[in-house]
């Protein structure tokens, strides 16, 4: 699986490409934006390095990293990320996902848009169960994976709640 444009009501999630780094640098320069995750904000020399990675794909073939900018199409500016680790098992196709959004576009919906709308994607390609962690102070966080369709299960992983959809075969 790949990354491919994904349009929602108001976001158009675009294909990570290694020159977004200089418009996303701006949009995670808040270092709220790490209260929960750790780390602290990335240079756009460091995010450019992040996204060539990124972008040239994960050396295990049974894996994929999917990871998509955000595009607010009323404003005409990126306003955040998605992404998906694809991996084949035998138990069929998983996901782990993830979302965030620059602190000047948040609780507008859009990472609930968003991910709906990637949740969406890996359906049509016959992804069989979506995870997420979600630290569990995240309440923000823990709203998204909800509307996205997924369900705390309980279990934690290094400090996290591990969230679950299971879709339909």
């Amino acid at each position: 699986m790949h990354a491919e444009p994904v349009r929602t009501t108001r976001l158009d999630l675009v294909p990570l490409r290694v020159e977004h780094a200089a418009e996303m640098a701006e949009v995670l320069a808040d270092p709220a934006l790490h209260a929960f995750i750790g780390g602290a904000p990335l240079a756009e020399a460091d995010l450019r390095t992040r996204y060539a990675r990124l972008v040239a794909g994960s050396p295990d073939p049974q894996v994929s990293w999917c990871n998509w900018v955000l595009r607010l199409r009323a404003e005409a500016r990126l306003t955040g990320t998605v992404q998906a680790t694809v991996t084949e098992g035998a138990e069929g196709t998983a996901a782990e996902i993830a979302w965030v959004v620059g602190t000047p576009w948040q609780g507008r919906g859009l990472a609930t848009e968003a991910a709906r709308g990637m949740v969406g994607l890996l359906r049509r390609h016959g992804v069989r169960t979506v995870l997420a962690h979600v630290h569990p102070a995240h309440h923000a966080s823990a709203a998204v994976a909800a509307a996205a369709g997924l369900s705390a299960t309980g279990e934690q992983h290094d400090g996290e709640v591990l969230w679950r959809l299971t879709l339909g075969r």
